[in-house]
C-alpha cells in the first residue's frame, strides 16, 4: 500500500504540525509541573478555578500555528488513515502503564495527546464552514444531541462510570476515561478528568471558523492570525476557550458533571448574535 498521499503535507504545514507537537509536549511539561507544584498546596474552590483557567490558558497559546495551517485538497481516503491512526494511537498510549508511585508522567503525556489530536480534528471541521450562518443549526443539534445524551442517552451511563471510578478506584479503567483530558488541581495528588476531546475539538473548531471568515474573537486584542504571525505567546484568548471555561467553573459550581458542548455552543451563539447587532448599529 503507497502511503505516500496520505503522508504528504506542504512544506509549510510540516513545520507547523511539527511546531504543535512540540509545544503539546511543553504544556505536557507544564502540567507536569503545576501538578507538582498542587501537592504542595491545600486545595480550595478558589484556586482550583485558578488553576483550571491557568492550564485551559495555556491550552489556548497551542491554538496559534493552528491557525496558520495550509488549506490542502485531501481525499476521503486520507481522513480515514489519519482518523483510524489517531484513535490507534489513543488507544495504545492508555495500554502502557508504569510501576505504582510513579509521577503522573503518562497522564501528562495523554492530556497533551488528546488535546493535540482534537486540536487536528477541529482544524479539518472547520474547513467545511463555507457561510458563517452555517454554525446557526450545529449549534443547534450539538447542543441537543448533547443534552439528550447527558440526560438520558450514553453520557449518563459514561457519567456515573467515570464518578464511580475516580471516588473509588477499583476494577478496569472505564473506555471513556480514554477520551477525558485531565488536568492538575491544587491538593490533588492525581490529576482529574475535566473535560472531553470532543469538547476541545469544538472549542478549536468554533476559532478557526472565526480566523477563516476574519473575524477577530481574541478577547485580549489583535486577531490570533496576527498574534501567530509575530510569535506573540501570551495574548490570546478566543472566545470558545472563555465559554469553555465557563461551562467548567458552572461545573465546579453546581458539583454537577455537566455537558460543556451546550453551553459553549449557546455562549458562541450569543456571542455572534451581539457582534452582529453591534455591527448592524454601527453601519
Amino acid at each position: 500500500m503507497n502511503l505516500h498521499p496520505f503522508t504528504r503535507f506542504s512544506q509549510t504545514n510540516r513545520r507547523l504540525i511539527l511546531l504543535l507537537i512540540a509545544s503539546h509536549l511543553l504544556w505536557s511539561c507544564a502540567l507536569l509541573s503545576l501538578w507538582a507544584l498542587g501537592g504542595l498546596i491545600e486545595g480550595t474552590p478558589w484556586l482550583s478555578a485558578g488553576a483550571i483557567a491557568l492550564q485551559l490558558f495555556g491550552a489556548a497559546q497551542l491554538l496559534l500555528p493552528a491557525l496558520l495551517l495550509e488549506a490542502e485538497v485531501r481525499s476521503r481516503g486520507f481522513y480515514l488513515f489519519w482518523g483510524a491512526t489517531l484513535v490507534l494511537t489513543i488507544w495504545l498510549m492508555n495500554q502502557v502503564s508504569l510501576p505504582a508511585g510513579w509521577p503522573p508522567l503518562l497522564a501528562v503525556i495523554r492530556s497533551g495527546l488528546l488535546l493535540l489530536i482534537a486540536t487536528l480534528i477541529g482544524a479539518a471541521l472547520a474547513r467545511y464552514i463555507r457561510r458563517l450562518w452555517e454554525i446557526v443549526p450545529i449549534c443547534i443539534m450539538m447542543t441537543l444531541a448533547d443534552f439528550l445524551s447527558w440526560a438520558i442517552g450514553p453520557t449518563a451511563s459514561f457519567t456515573q462510570q467515570i464518578r464511580h471510578y475516580y471516588l473509588v478506584p477499583e476494577g478496569p479503567q472505564p473506555l471513556i476515561d480514554m477520551l477525558l483530558i485531565k488536568l492538575a488541581f491544587p491538593g490533588s495528588v492525581a490529576l482529574r478528568p475535566v473535560f472531553g476531546i470532543s469538547d476541545w475539538i469544538m472549542v478549536v473548531f468554533f476559532a478557526l471558523v472565526a480566523h477563516r471568515h476574519g473575524i477577530n474573537d481574541n478577547l485580549l486584542g489583535a486577531s490570533g492570525e496576527t498574534r501567530a504571525r509575530r510569535g506573540q505567546l501570551g495574548r490570546y484568548l478566543p472566545v470558545s476557550v472563555m465559554a469553555l471555561f465557563s461551562a467548567l467553573v458552572l461545573a465546579q459550581v453546581t458539583g454537577l458533571f455537566l455537558p460543556a458542548l451546550p453551553l459553549i455552543a449557546l455562549i458562541m451563539l450569543l456571542w455572534y448574535a451581539a457582534r452582529y447587532l453591534v455591527s448592524g448599529r454601527c453601519g
